[in-house]
């Protein structure tokens, strides 16, 4: 797909005051609240989950000490995906273009395109943490009621409900009593609420009220806030429910994204036509390990 003189016939032409579509004020990413980085020199990495011990028991006296044995889990692979973009201009379009930069900033807009599909690459992560077609490497989704373990199975996902203030505290309850694959407790902590633009007031109000918020009793203390468990709040417009929300809690290993090569442009010309190359090419890994590392729920 080549750009030519026919593309933008207004680029020819004088008295065109502006044009806009490709150049919109950038943001923070979001991905790299959610995600944890790190960086990688292979095709794919791999993280192994290992079993620990069990509870210790009761020595009798001149009884020998009972032994146990650590295990190894299931196998997280995370592989490498390349992501790429160009465009060619032609040599006649350019020489010919009245507005040179102020028509288009397309350097600019191929590296806002490339930002917006990392954003949406790692929101798919949430997108389809209920779809049994992606999962992880127990062979369970990321968010769901039964992950497999040595002591049985265990549940991050919430019983599809709005956020609430009952439902967050509900949410953060359960990551209190996360257990490890044998079953004993890890104290875990709840870090991010992520939520959609849908949500954003709602959060808010959730978390600052001075009373409990949405019920009749606001003479009660809001004991989320008050606690200083309030979590930070990431609200991102990727999400693709709009009812959807998430908890992530402080456990390593949850989400990841693993960085293979940074963002990267380059163009060339070409000798026979005259026409101008421009790509850029991001390459990474995007996805989670550790399932205890989010909590979540579908909405109603």
């Amino acid at each position: 797909m080549l750009i030519t003189r026919s593309t933008h016939p207004k680029t020819l032409l004088p008295g065109v005051k502006d044009f806009f579509g490709t150049k919109y004020k950038e943001h923070p990413a979001l991905w790299s609240k959610m995600f944890d980085t790190t960086t990688s020199d292979r095709a794919y990495e791999e993280i192994v989950e290992e079993t620990g011990f069990g509870l210790a028991g009761i020595k009798a006296e001149g009884q020998s000490i009972a032994y146990d044995a650590t295990s190894e889990g299931p196998t997280s692979r995370f592989t490498h995906v390349n992501y790429a973009l160009g465009f060619i201009v032609t040599e006649e379009e350019v020489d010919d273009n009245l507005y040179g930069d102020k028509a288009f900033s397309r350097a600019g807009a191929l590296a806002r395109s490339m930002r917006i599909t990392k954003e949406i690459v790692h929101a798919n992560i949430l997108n389809r943490s209920q779809n049994a077609s992606y999962v992880g490497g127990d062979g369970k989704e990321l968010v769901a009621t039964d992950h497999p373990t040595t002591a049985g199975v265990q549940s991050n996902e919430l019983t599809a409900a709005d956020l609430t203030e009952a439902t967050l505290e509900d949410a953060m309850i359960r990551i209190m009593n996360m257990k490890d694959n044998r079953g004993l407790n890890i104290m875990a902590k709840p870090m991010k609420l992520i939520v959609s633009p849908s949500e954003a007031f709602n959060a808010y109000r959730i978390l600052n009220a001075v009373g409990r918020s949405g019920t009749p009793n606001t003479n009660d203390p809001n004991a989320i806030r008050d606690m200083g468990w309030a979590p930070e709040v990431i609200v991102n417009p990727y999400l693709d429910d709009t009812d959807q929300w998430f908890l992530t809690t402080d456990l390593a290993n949850g989400l990841l994204h693993f960085k293979r090569k940074a963002l990267r442009f380059a163009e060339d010309g070409d000798f026979d036509t005259g026409n101008l190359k421009h790509k850029a090419q991001d390459r990474y890994a995007a996805g989670w390990a550790d399932w205890r590392g989010i909590v979540g729920s579908a909405g109603s």
